[in-house]
């Protein structure tokens, strides 16, 4: 990969002629259509490629990154957005998000992710744990029909309670328990074999959401995996579990952030989702200052419980807010505490559109 200035001359002094058939030796990126204009002509005497990059090139189309994977080398005009650069690596490193993509909802590709929630030992805190891996992949298919009825392509999803609330302190005085990531392992390379994603959730107590992140880094380098921060269980020094519903402000969010989309520029990985739950204002202060970078796509996931009639009026408290338009939006489904539990048309009723479903 080289950065040049892209003078036709340099350009085709530098490049043999190939074939008409063969794939171009060189592609340049440039910034707009006056530099496009410049090269095309020689570009196309000597069989390369000029691609105009106007915004990001993971949401190029499929046969243009292409060109770019099967190109010796790729030049980049001076003017590009400092976003190229990582960018570029992710088109060349390879991955994709399962069901295809660079990018979790943009860019044309309309996928709804459709999970079932709960942690792999115990049947108690959710769906996931009521069978195995294997099964629960095979369980989603019937879970996940009629949320297509729109056009949207599913993406099966595990979402792991990755560190659970817990009653006691433990020995670390956090309340929160962590769960050997050989557990959790198996359910990864299940996902991965049936072209599944992975949301690893945390549920962190008085401990904080960055620390354990780290801990499951192994996981978050995968290009199937993201995360999930749940404030709901997010203690302040003083608190205990079910005494008081938990909070995080954006700053602790925002420091996550910043670690999940390094990941992501230094590995050359795909957007990765993060999903931040709420139902209550209160569980996440200061929403509108969460950052989002382009090497995430940040979700709040409207977590709440009960009749339809609450439920409805917690979404559109938080979906009317006027951060609402930064964040992607997903709902979710309690098979025995709603009353009655939404329909799938119900769902894909919603405004904002839900792009990801859970089961608990």
């Amino acid at each position: 990969m080289a950065d040049s200035n892209l003078e036709p001359s340099d350009a085709v002094g530098q490049t043999a002629t190939p074939t008409p058939l063969a794939t171009p030796e060189r592609v340049w990126l440039v910034a707009n259509g006056e530099q496009a204009a410049k090269l095309a002509a020689h570009g196309h005497q000597v069989g390369n490629t000029v691609i105009v990059a106007t915004g990001d090139l993971r949401a190029l189309p499929s046969q243009t990154m292409k060109k770019i994977l099967d190109a010796s080398e790729v030049e980049l005009a001076p003017d590009l957005s400092e976003d190229t650069l990582w960018q570029l690596d992710v088109i060349r490193g390879g991955h994709q998000i399962p069901g295809g993509g660079l990018l979790m909802f943009d860019a044309g590709f309309d996928r709804r992710m459709v999970a079932i929630y709960g942690h792999p030992s115990t049947s108690s805190l959710g769906v996931l744990g009521e069978q195995g891996a294997q099964a629960g992949a095979e369980r989603l298919q019937s879970i996940a029909q009629g949320y297509d009825a729109d056009g949207a392509v599913i993406l099966p999803t595990f979402e792991i309670i990755t560190t659970v609330a817990s009653a006691s302190a433990g020995s670390d005085g956090d309340y929160s328990a962590m769960t050997a990531r050989d557990v959790i392992r198996p359910w990864i390379e299940t996902a991965t074999a049936n072209d599944m994603y992975v949301v690893l959730d945390l549920q962190s107590g008085r401990s904080d959401f960055l620390s354990q992140a780290k801990v499951y880094e192994e996981f978050l380098l995968l290009p199937n995996v993201g995360l999930a921060l749940d404030p709901e269980w997010r203690l302040k020094h003083h608190e205990v579990h079910l005494q008081q519903i938990g909070t995080v402000d954006a700053a602790e969010i925002n420091q996550v952030v910043e670690w999940l989309a390094g990941l992501v520029r230094e590995h050359a990985l795909p957007q990765k989702l993060l999903i931040v739950h709420q139902f209550r204002y209160s569980m996440i202060t200061n929403r509108a200052a969460i950052e989002t970078p382009p090497e995430l796509a940040i979700l709040i996931h409207m977590d709440g419980q009960g009749s339809m009639r609450a439920k409805y009026s917690t979404w559109d408290a938080l979906t009317t807010m006027d951060d609402a338009h930064q964040f992607h939006w997903g709902w979710k489904n309690f098979y025995d505490e709603d009353s009655p539990m939404a329909t799938p048309e119900q769902v894909l009723e919603l405004t904002p559109n839900s792009v990801f479903v859970s089961f608990q």
